[in-house]
């Protein structure tokens, strides 16, 4: 009898054990960004420490927030896989892509959205007007090749100019490049064209003979989501008080943002010392309708129709939410 008590003790003990170390949170997690205003919301949770705020709130302290740069959504992709990366953002296409090939294992999904604003292929070379004006001899800077969501932008837009059977046709014109390579090879015509992004696209318009050729608002038809932030199923299940910190601290410096547009212009220019633009440039840029800071997904399963009707993905989601933990159920996304 005693012994059998001993051993009900000792595995009652092992249980408490298993829980309380199933229960304990990490007390370092690395937070990835590319390059660019978009994710201003970003850089705002790291110069405010936002993250460890909403973290000790919710009764863990000094945890331990490093951040990271990435030239793209893919290379973060395969960091967040080995663990040495627990929240990576990107486009929308990156995150989609990680969705369907980790079901079943990982489970990666999305945890918000960043924005929405519209992504511009600009071209130093006159004779361009419209895609159907590029040659083998062109090349395209973007984030990465095919599956960048730039890549799948102009994918998208070959689709509409040229027909569904050369939706890939000017893929072999892509070269991967950060933005700030890409607009520094385009203003040294290394390039013939830049897909994308805020503030680049803009700064790129401001160079002698940039012009822009195409709008990602024209191809999709409106508006639509073009930043995500994306975690695995296991570090959302692992670490809910954390998770739940990130997701206030992006809702706090979203708020912040969107009340005080020149305090965030004033934090962009700081952050990334960028010497190029003003206040005023930012400002005129951000009070632009299209761009919109949100935590909302919008238009994101265009996106993923699109991908899967090319087979860059699988299987197709039945609903934007089945890509999305549950924190945004409520937002009207799409």
């Amino acid at each position: 009898m005693r012994r059998r008590l001993i051993a009900a003790a000792l595995c009652a003990g092992l249980s408490l054990g298993a829980a309380s170390a199933a229960n304990a949170e990490v007390s370092h997690i690395t937070v990835a960004r590319e390059f660019g205003i978009s994710y201003l919301p970003l850089m705002v949770m790291q110069d405010h420490h936002l993250i460890q705020k909403q973290a000790a709130a919710r009764g863990i302290k000094d945890l331990k927030v490093t951040w990271s740069k990435f030239a793209g959504g893919n290379v973060m992709n395969e960091a967040l896989l080995s663990g040495s990366l627990q929240f990576a953002s990107g486009g929308v296409a990156p995150m989609v892509i990680a969705w369907a090939r980790t079901r079943g294992n990982y489970d990666i999904k999305g945890v918000s959205a960043l924005n929405s604003m519209p992504l511009l292929l600009n071209t130093n070379n006159p004779a361009i007007k419209s895609i159907k004006d590029l040659t083998a001899k062109d090349k395209i800077g973007l984030p990465a090749v095919k599956v960048s969501i730039q890549a799948v932008t102009l994918q998208m837009a070959c689709a509409k100019v040229f027909g569904p059977k050369d939706v890939h046709k000017l893929d072999p014109l892509t070269v991967t490049m950060s933005h700030p390579d890409a607009m520094a090879a385009l203003a040294a015509h290394e390039i013939t064209a830049h897909f994308g992004a805020p503030p680049f696209e803009y700064q790129e318009l401001q160079l002698p003979g940039v012009h822009t050729i195409l709008n990602s608002y024209d191809v999709l038809g409106g508006p639509a989501t073009f930043n995500v932030v994306w975690t695995s199923s296991k570090f959302y299940k692992e670490n809910p008080k954390i998770y739940a910190a990130f997701v206030a601290a992006l809702h706090e410096a979203i708020d912040e943002i969107n009340h005080d547009k020149k305090a965030a212009a004033e934090e962009y220019l700081k952050d990334t010392h960028d010497k190029k633009d003003s206040v005023a440039f930012l400002m005129k840029m951000m009070d632009n309708p299209q761009l919109v800071y949100t935590m909302t997904p919008e238009h994101v399963m265009k996106y993923v129709r699109f991908m899967h009707e090319v087979g860059t993905i699988k299987v197709l989601p039945a609903s934007w939410k089945d890509l999305f933990f549950p924190n945004v159920d409520s937002l009207p996304g799409s």
